[in-house]
Formats: structure tokens, C-alpha cells, sequence
């Protein structure tokens, strides 16, 4: 199944998307739905309002998820390119909600950096609370997956050994378009999927997901060793290669850029780079 968020003039709400509507299931976004314990069957048996695929707005897919845990360094040519060793344990660092925008909203350059920086991520949505997750528990404990750029103000992320200042500016993170449960992907839990992000139709990053190094499920299994994985959370599984700061010159993003992140089977991100004192 695809469920996604759509904006209406009244507020969101959540929808199960058919081949030709997206229709309502009773919950303010997809987060909200995912805490229901029967989910799967409120969606199975949806049968709310219908909107048009073609005139729908869609929306963040989940409003304020209670985790977003990101990886660095899980994608081979991407560990590479940055000159590091492969590492022996994911490498984790947080992204707070305020980050978040929907799958078509402007991505907002600040005016405090001057390496603003594109990273086409799978991101992993979790669908029941787990704590120590292992096996069979762990991917059951997958709702889904959909897209995520980890927009980040490198010269920021790198002024000392932790990356968290680099990662969470306001209104700088897309997410969306729809979440996809694994029985509709290659691969189930394991998604084997092409990944690209371009800008200006310049085609910057392309690979497939299945060359990362720490695949979904080990890190539901990892993460929820630590803390508890609750159903909205999400984990952004890292970038592949062919990030701007990589580049030789380095290329970053300046303002009025168009950036399209895609997955296959899932969908894409197509987000408007806007300078801060620029946005309406």
C-alpha cells in the first residue's frame, strides 16, 4: 500500500493513495495513523472523501515524527569520496523536526552558510514501538519507506567533530512524497532501488540502495538497541555518492535551484532552493 498526507484549507489528513484518488482514512497525517495498533486494517478499510491525484496538495508526510535518526557514511562510493575508512558501526547523529518540510515545499537556504549541500536519502518509517529489536521483530517493525534530502550546511557540520549543527536548519529537509510498505519494493525490507538527485536537471548523485553498507534492518535493530522506536519515527539510511562538497571545485546550493530527489517505486521530492530573506 502508499499512504501519504494531503494539505487541505481545512488542515491535513492522512490518505491511502488508489490508482486514481487519494482517499481519506481518518487521521491528520500518516504519523497519526501509524500510532493506531490496527493501522494496517483502518487503512485496508478506508473508504473517506476522495481527492484528485492531479489537483491534491500533498503534505510533510508525517507532521512532528517523536525521532529522526540519521546515518552518515552508509553508502560505499559516498564513504569513499569523503576519504574515510568503511566503518565498523553506523554513524548516527539526530534531525529535529523543525527541519521538515513536504515533498514540494521550498527548501530554505539560511543565510549563515555558504556550503549549502544536497543528500538524496531512503528513509525508513517505523510502524510499531520496538526496543531491542532483532530479526524478524525488526522488520516487522518497518511500516514502509519514503524519501528524504539531508540538506546540510557543511561549513556548519564540520567546525567541530559532531555534525548536529550541520543538519538542522529550519525548513531545509524534504520529505515525502509517499510512504511504501516493503511488500511493493524489490527487495521487501531490504529495498533494492534506484536512488538520484539532481539540480537544474543535472543529474548529481545516482546509485542503488542496495550498496548500503548498513541496510534497513540492521539499523532498526542497532537504534532501537539504544532507544525505543516508536511508531512515526523515522531513520534517513544516508547518501550515496556525489554530494557538492565531495565535487572538484565543490558545488553547493546558492538559491533558485529546482532539486529533484527520486527512488524508484517510491516517488520524488521536487523542491525550490529559496534564500531566507527570499521566502513569501
Amino acid at each position: 500500500m502508499k499512504l501519504a498526507t494531503l494539505r487541505l484549507p481545512t488542515g491535513t489528513t492522512a490518505v491511502r493513495v488508489d490508482d486514481d484518488a487519494y482517499v481519506e482514512i481518518g487521521a491528520a497525517d500518516v504519523g497519526e495513523l501509524l500510532a493506531m495498533p490496527d493501522w494496517r486494517e483502518v487503512v485496508d478499510a478506508a473508504d473517506g472523501p476522495r481527492h484528485s491525484l492531479d489537483d491534491a496538495e500533498l503534505a510533510q508526510l508525517i507532521e512532528r515524527p517523536g525521532k529522526v535518526v540519521c546515518v552518515g557514511l552508509n553508502y560505499r562510493t559516498h564513504i569513499l569520496e569523503m576519504g574515510r575508512d568503511l566503518p565498523e558501526h553506523p554513524t548516527l547523529f539526530s534531525k529535529f523536526a523543525d527541519a521538515l518540510v513536504g515533498p514540494t515545499d521550498d527548501i530554505v537556504r539560511p543565510a549563515e552558510t555558504e556550503e549549502f549541500d544536497w543528500e538524496a536519502e531512503l528513509a525508513v518509517v517505523i510502524g510499531s514501538t520496538v526496543r531491542r529489536a532483532r530479526g524478524a521483530e525488526a522488520e516487522e517493525a518497518i511500516a514502509g519507506f519514503t524519501v528524504l534530502n539531508d540538506v546540510t550546511a557543511r561549513d556548519w557540520q564540520f567546525r567541530t567533530r559532531e555534525w548536529l549543527q550541520g543538519k538542522n536548519w529550519d525548513s531545509t529537509t524534504p520529505i515525502g512524497p509517499v510512504l511504501v510498505t516493503p511488500d511493493e519494493l524489490p527487495g521487501g525490507v531490504r529495498p533494492d532501488l534506484a536512488i538520484s538527485l539532481t539540480v537544474d536537471d543535472e543529474v548529481m548523485q545516482k546509485d542503488s540502495t542496495a550498496d548500503l553498507l548498513f541496510d534497513p534492518v540492521a539499523l532498526v535493530e542497532y537504534v532501537s538497541t539504544m532507544i525505543r522506536l516508536n511508531p512515526g519515527d523515522v531513520i534517513a539510511t544516508g547518501t550515496p555518492g556525489g554530494v557538492g562538497h565531495a565535487r572538484k571545485p565543490a558545488r553547493y546550493l546558492t538559491g533558485g535551484e529546482v532539486v529533484v530527489t527520486e527512488i524508484e517505486g517510491i516517488g520524488r521530492l521536487v523542491n525550490h532552493v529559496v534564500r531566507e530573506a527570499e521566502q513569501a
